[in-house]
């Protein structure tokens, strides 16, 4: 009888503990995310020193991360949240010297300012310039392999701190 009552006891803890606790928290650490949509729009080069391409794969490394840390889905138009903006810098300059006064290291500097808007909750709207830099040796030329490099760690923090900034509120 008493085995009984500690086993029932123990079944409705247990259904207690994971029944009564809402956490609205997921892996991503997002929240509840009170949208279904989102969109990204095309994200314009308009910075002094033009890379081509540059902003079509910003755009898509944007779009592949929020569809993968959350289960928004992507649309053309009409989004509940839409990202929107451009690169408004895309600079290399020299960071150290040689006892020779020539550059020893180079930094590549890329900004996009960023629209944020939430059609369901309008304060959370923004317009944020986000930053992120790349350094490497003055002896190399930024191209092919080290440019492609250079703009996967740009890329990766950037979009990753505009979503925090949008959607962990981070």
């Amino acid at each position: 009888m008493i085995s009984k009552l500690k086993y029932s006891f123990l079944i409705l803890s247990i259904t207690l503990l994971f029944t009564g606790c809402s956490v609205n928290y997921n892996l991503t650490g997002t929240g509840k995310i009170d949208a279904e949509t989102f969109q990204v729009n095309y994200f314009q080069n308009s910075a002094d020193l033009i890379e081509p391409g540059i902003e079509r794969t910003f755009t898509l490394r944007l779009q592949d991360l929020i569809q993968n840390q959350t289960n928004l889905n992507l649309v053309n138009h009409d989004g509940d949240l839409v990202y929107e903006g451009e690169i408004v810098e895309y600079r290399i300059s020299p960071m150290s010297a040689t006892a020779d006064q020539l550059a020893a290291q180079n930094r590549l500097t890329i900004s996009v300012l960023v629209r944020f808007t939430n059609k369901k909750h309008e304060d959370d709207d923004f317009e944020k310039r986000f930053s992120f830099y790349h350094d490497y040796p003055a002896s190399e030329q930024m191209v092919g392999s080290r440019l492609t490099t250079a703009l996967d760690e740009i890329y990766e923090r950037i979009t990753q701190d505009i979503f925090n900034a949008s959607l962990a509120k981070w």
